[in-house]
């Protein structure tokens, strides 16, 4: 086989039969989307809703973008990772699947980014709830919805702001005009002088505590952005957004916009409600009765207010734990450890060494949260003021090295040694179980 020659020049064809156009296979997924809208009746129910927004006949212009085809839009935005509206116009435009999952022949040109953002424009936010909702819908016909344990998590989003238009808030000023403020009334300029920009950066570099603050300083483009540190440690504008996500199916229950300069405890409750809200509209019965999140959600005023909503707040787990920790509420155990009263702790301070030393092979010792600061355990246990390491959770080989931890388990229990620095078991407050603390002078 002879090897083909690109051709640098090319004259194309004046009439090109149908039969001769470009096909595309399209792409599985999008296929199967699109079979599960039109059993859904997707597009009859959204330009329903949509009709109130529009005029009854075209009278001038180009035709308007159909809502379906919008949404659909929207969501290979959401599927691929193109968060501006050029790139999703760009990429449907490129793409021979997605036009086929848009309903746009090849004859046709598709929807420009001036296009979505007049449509973006012209619907309400409502209409995009009841949507998000009618999704969930679908989700729960399926059975793919739990609603039980949800977990939260935010980040923060890069506004579309410099942070060089940045005025105060009192007197209006930008930067440059504060700064030369500055200047002439610290005296570094004559008070009916202009200082140059390389002045008034030389200024500004030495100039010490220099703090920006969003109740001193806003953005004149775009009020609701605040100043914010971003993930990589850039400051900017930028706002957070925070996703509820049903840790059963990993689908999205809520996806809420707060300001940057909110904190994340501060719009857990909030982002779990609306999470609740949605459940409710889309028809599903369950109640919202975990929540997982990072040690940044953890208040103790939150935790109070979401256990008189009814919501277990299970902070820094797995979601594999946090939704066994819900099902261990449900059988009577909480925080994966049965509830128990201080009668009970006694016997089990002699029963789990002994059970460990019966076991003969990997002993595991239970994870203890220390009730005492370490000086003060370390008087109890007539050892030194230094810090001990808190109790883990760990598993010991039980190999050659078994017979020394067995006789260091059975000196422990029989009191202690004056040529060894081992101490003898204490019983810890709010902790069913009892450790072996040990100091080392």
């Amino acid at each position: 086989m002879a090897m083909g020659r690109r051709k640098r020049e090319r004259q194309e064809e004046l009439f090109v039969a149908t039969a001769e156009l470009a096909k595309s296979p399209g792409h599985p997924f999008y296929r199967k989307l699109n079979e599960l809208l039109a059993e859904a009746g997707f597009d009859r129910w959204v330009e329903q809703r949509c009709r109130q927004y529009y005029a009854e006949e075209e009278s001038r212009g180009q035709p308007s973008l159909p809502p379906g085809v919008y949404f659909r839009m929207l969501l290979v935005g959401y599927f691929e990772g193109i968060d501006s509206q050029r790139g999703i116009a760009w990429r449907c435009a490129d793409s021979l699947g997605l036009r086929q999952f848009l309903g746009v022949t090849l004859s046709e040109a598709t929807p420009d980014h001036s296009t979505l953002s007049r449509t973006r424009q012209r619907l309400p936010l409502e209409v995009f709830d009841e949507v998000f909702q009618f999704v969930l819908r679908i989700a729960a016909a399926k059975k793919l919805l739990a609603g039980q344990t949800v977990g939260v998590d935010s980040t923060t989003l890069e506004a579309s702001a410099a942070m060089k238009s940045i005025v105060r808030r009192d007197t209006g000023e930008d930067w440059k005009g504060y700064v030369a403020r500055l200047m002439k009334e610290e005296g570094a300029v004559a008070a009916d002088a202009e200082p140059t920009d390389e002045e008034i950066r030389r200024f500004d570099k030495k100039r010490k505590n220099k703090k920006v603050s969003n109740d001193q300083w806003e953005s004149p483009t775009d009020p609701d952005a605040r100043i914010a540190k971003m993930k990589d440690g850039r400051t900017h504008l930028a706002y957070k957004a925070e996703h509820v996500v049903d840790l059963t199916s990993e689908l999205i229950l809520a996806a809420e916009v707060y300001t940057a300069d909110q904190t994340d405890h501060g719009t857990l409750v909030d982002s779990v409600m609306q999470a609740q809200v949605h459940l409710n509209e889309a028809g599903v019965e369950a109640t919202i009765q975990g929540v997982a999140a990072d040690k940044g959600y953890h208040a103790a005023e939150q935790i109070e207010l979401a256990e008189t909503l009814g919501f277990q707040n299970v902070h820094s787990r797995a979601p594999a734990e946090a939704q066994l920790a819900v099902d261990r509420q449900a059988a009577g155990t909480e925080g994966g450890r049965v509830r128990q009263s201080p009668a009970d702790w006694a016997g089990q301070e002699q029963e789990a060494p002994a059970a460990a030393l019966r076991t003969g092979g990997t002993k595991l010792r239970p994870r203890v949260r220390l009730g005492w600061h370490a000086p003060q355990l370390a008087e109890r246990t007539g050892g030194s003021r230094q810090t001990l390491p808190p109790g883990r959770r760990c598993a010991q080989p039980g190999g050659r090295d078994a017979k020394p931890v067995q006789d260091r388990q059975a000196a422990s229990l029989a009191g202690p040694s004056r040529a060894s620095d081992e101490r003898p078991a204490l019983r810890l407050r709010d902790h069913s179980l009892a450790s072996t603390a040990t100091a080392t002078h």
